[in-house]
């Protein structure tokens, strides 16, 4: 373990105006995004959609710090044989990966899951490191039950701690690959809770959490944190504002994230493209943090490109333009300097 070279990296994944692409969509997910522009997910269509991204050179140059891969992207070619790996690294990007093999029911929990895919990982992770993964990424999910309708209330302690426990073995496991692990609890966006739920539950996930890794031994200048930001479920009638959802989050992780760790990369867990670079600049705009705040966004970052390639050759240049200009907006919010004005403008 290379201490000094973990928290290199980890420092760079969270560069002023820089921010995760998260491209790691399971073979599954991507043939549901594709679906939504009647394109059919073939391996070649998964290969030319990620070229296309990872050769938008202004946006994966100036915005985007790393890429997060799934096992085939890691491995597969460009058309003209370059590996997909080596285009990232040619703007200055870091490669990485995600290693979970994704959350299934859990035992005497009914409701909740449990994250998977600690059977085998060490060795998983030393090919991943030869590869180019630099970085690794593991996702646990809390669900927030609807207290009028559940037979039983979620999340339970149980689950809470189970996820977390796991996420501290992995977490340990990277960096004992020399790979820096962001640890990713989710709690989930899509139910009837209020803000003050989402925010109590995010307490307790993220106490959890740090108790376990220091528990594991793991060294937080060589992590990451990519959690939920504090907002209320989808489906509750009284939706918070920008500023609210702000102040919230940054309160829950000053209470809870330590200094020490170098850096917070936010998922937008469902939010809309805009929503999502709006809720980030606004925290950047409280400012004072110990740790850089910025994105790991999937969707936020590739939804507007994804509708305007269509799975055509002929949209290529469309589809950069809208992955640039998303990219730059998040850029600019993860440093507090986008506004509504910026965005209108088209950057």
């Amino acid at each position: 373990m290379n201490l000094e070279q973990l928290n290199k990296v980890a420092v760079k994944m969270v560069t002023p105006g820089q921010g995760l692409l998260a491209a790691d969509e399971s073979t599954g997910t991507i043939g549901k995004r594709f679906d939504s522009i009647n394109t059919k997910s073939t391996e070649d269509k998964r290969r030319d959609w990620r070229e296309m991204l990872f050769r938008t050179d202004d946006a994966m140059r100036n915005h985007v710090s790393g890429v997060i891969l799934y096992d085939e992207t890691i491995r597969q070619q460009a058309k003209d044989g370059t590996r997909l790996v080596d285009l990232i690294k040619a703007n200055d990007a870091l490669p990485g990966i995600k290693v979970d093999t994704g959350a299934k029911p859990m035992a005497g929990h009914p409701g909740e899951t449990i994250t998977e895919g600690l059977d085998g990982l060490r060795d998983r992770l030393n090919e991943y490191y030869e590869l180019g993964a630099r970085f690794a990424k593991w996702r646990a999910v809390i669900e927030i039950s609807n207290p009028d309708t559940a037979d039983r209330v979620t999340p339970t302690w149980g689950a809470i701690k189970a996820n977390t426990h796991a996420l501290a073995r992995y977490a340990a496991l990277c960096q004992e690959a020399n790979i820096v692990p962001i640890v990713e609890p989710e709690v989930l966006m899509g139910g009837y809770h209020g803000i003050q739920t989402c925010y109590d539950v995010t307490q307790n996930v993220l106490k959890s959490l740090y108790s376990d890794l220091h528990e594991q031994g793991v060294h937080l200048e060589g992590t990451i944190l990519k959690p939920n930001m504090v907002v209320a479920g989808k489906r509750c009638p009284v939706q918070p504002s920008v500023e609210e959802v702000a102040e919230r989050t940054v309160q829950v992780l000053k209470a809870c994230v330590p200094s020490a760790v170098p850096g917070i990369a936010f998922l937008s867990g469902g939010q809309d493209n805009v929503q999502a670079t709006e809720n980030l600049n606004a925290m950047n705009q409280i400012g004072g943090f110990p740790w850089n705040i910025t994105y790991s966004y999937g969707r936020a970052l590739q939804q507007s490109a994804l509708f305007a390639w269509q799975g055509e050759d002929a949209n290529y240049d469309a589809a950069q333009k809208a992955f640039n200009h998303r990219a730059k907006m998040n850029g600019l919010a993860s440093m507090g300097e986008w506004s509504p004005e910026i965005e209108a403008a088209g950057g």
